[in-house]
This record gives structure tokens, sequence and C-alpha cells, in this order.
């Protein structure tokens, strides 16, 4: 199985591309970032993630797609950006059939480092060993799409029917 998993951002979006078939056979295929330009408009930049998104589903058909939930924010419109930034996401899945999983940071943390309060270097440290890796993969956006991929391979239970309509949007 081929999971996706991203770490929404509209300045920078962070990938995962992780393959397995469970927790004892995991391995890296790719992993880096989409960047926009601060200073572009918001529709320029929710159109270079989606298309970035798309070619990444292009390239690597996953059989899935794994996304960090939204977290709140204390200053509200960082929040609603972001949610801009998961919409065109989750439609780049949705467009190519994908089943679509939204983990809550607390929860990723839980399953890659075994607690919800887990730091980010415990969560990196834990990856590492889990993917059998010599360095954190980098930038941190990078990592948290992985650690979103590795939950997602690790503990969610993924029909076997690509693109089943009944698991899109779906908490496990």
């Amino acid at each position: 199985m081929i999971v996706l998993g991203i770490d929404p951002g509209t300045a920078v979006t962070g990938y995962g591309v992780v393959s397995g078939d469970g927790p004892a056979r995991m391995q890296l295929v790719e992993c880096g970032v989409i960047r926009t330009p601060a200073r572009d408009p918001l529709p320029s930049r929710l159109f270079e993630i989606h298309a970035g998104i798309t070619e990444l589903i292009a390239r690597h058909r996953p059989d899935v797609l794994a996304v960090e939930d939204v977290f709140y924010a204390r200053n509200v419109r960082t929040t609603i950006v972001l949610g801009h930034a998961r919409g065109v996401i989750l439609l780049a899945g949705a467009q190519h059939g994908l089943p679509i999983h939204e983990f809550p940071p607390a929860e990723i943390k839980k399953a890659v480092a075994g607690t919800g309060a887990a730091t980010k270097e415990q969560v990196q440290f834990m990856m590492m060993r889990l993917l059998r890796l010599k360095t954190v993969p980098s930038p941190s956006d990078a990592a948290d799409g992985i650690a979103a991929a590795l939950t997602c391979l690790m503990g969610v239970r993924i029909p076997k029917l690509r693109g089943d309509a009944s698991t899109i949007g779906v908490h496990p």
C-alpha cells in the first residue's frame, strides 16, 4: 500500500510518501514540500498547492491520502486560511477517487511516538526508527507529512477498493 501524507499550509505544505503493508515493513518513498510565494494572492497559492498535490498523486499513484486535521490557531484568520489549503488538498484527493483519512495532530503524535503530547523531537526520533532512516527528514513540514502517512499505515484499516466513496472524509 502507498500512502501520501500531507501537512497542510499555505506557505509550506509538507508531504511524505510511504509504502508498506503494516508497521513491520514500511519505507519512505519520497518527502518534500510545496512552497508558495507569500506575496502571491491566496487564489494563486491555492492553485499551486492543488497542482502540486495532483502531480504527486499522478506520480506515486497512492492508495490513500492521509491529511493532518486543522489545528486551532489563536489567530482566526490563520485557521481560516489553513482551512482553504486543506480544502484544495481534499479536493485533489477526491478528484482522483482516493480514500481520505484526516488525523488530528495529537492522534498523529500518539500513533508515531506513543503519546499525543510528544515533542517534535520525539516524533522525529520515532519516525527515524520506524523507517530505519539515518537522519531526520527535513524540513519539518515534510517530516509532518511523513508522520501523517505513518499514522494511516499503522492504524487504519483501508478498504481494498480504491476510491470507495464511503471512506472519503471519514475519520477512522
